[in-house]
């Protein structure tokens, strides 16, 4: 099994750390959409990160939906088991995945166009930080567990997210502005799962516009 992306992307991140908690075997091809483009499309001609291969030569493609074949190849899942405990987890889930893409078109919005269109980066702006204020909240009355054994996708998600605006933003969001979140990150970055796939070692300083955190 061949997860390709780069640890730079959330979203292959996310899928890089619930195999090692699932403890799925795999291979990590660190390709990127820019520079590998052509060696990339003739894995997925969609050149979508994450893509995984499946032993069989199956190719799939969106981080939710290779989680979901995971999962069900595992047998057992990051999601909890009763209905008021998923469903928070799903929120927090929401909200993070939402600040991911957020700061992901922050950065192409500042990186990418000739010059950044300036209300449409406004907007993305108030809801990154809406997400991530409400990720604190929930985080704060909530508190999420910082163990590898009883980590949901809640926590995984959360952690990546916060990470992701650290290294991707020229000015990110303090960690005074966001504590919950800001710890409990820091305590889920610690573990082996995290350790094992940081966004900072892969980073693709070939990106158009690149800039170092």
């Amino acid at each position: 099994m061949r997860l390709v992306g780069m640890l730079d992307s959330p979203f292959v991140r996310r899928v890089a750390i619930t195999l090692r908690l699932l403890e799925v075997p795999f291979e990590h091809e660190p390709l990127s959409v820019f520079r590998t483009f052509e060696q990339f499309s003739r894995i997925n001609p969609v050149v979508k990160a994450p893509t995984l291969v499946c032993d069989d030569g199956t190719v799939l493609m969106d981080s939710g939906l290779i989680i979901d074949y995971l999962e069900a190849l595992a047998g057992r899942s990051l999601w909890p088991a009763d209905l008021a405990s998923r469903t928070r987890a799903l929120r927090v889930t929401g909200l993070a995945l939402a600040a991911c893409e957020k700061v992901m078109q922050t950065y192409y919005e500042h990186n990418l166009r000739p010059e950044a269109h300036a209300p449409w980066l406004d907007r993305v702006t108030q809801q990154l930080h809406a997400a991530l204020g409400a990720l604190d909240a929930e985080i704060a009355r909530h508190p999420l567990a910082a163990q590898e054994a009883t980590l949901t996708h809640a926590g995984l998600s959360a952690a990546i997210a916060w990470r992701f605006m650290q290294i991707k933003l020229v000015t990110p969001v303090t960690d005074a502005a966001c504590p919950a979140l800001a710890a409990f990150s820091a305590r889920a970055e610690a573990l082996p799962s995290f350790a094992a796939t940081r966004a900072d070692d892969t980073i693709d300083v070939s990106t158009p516009g690149y800039r170092a955190p």
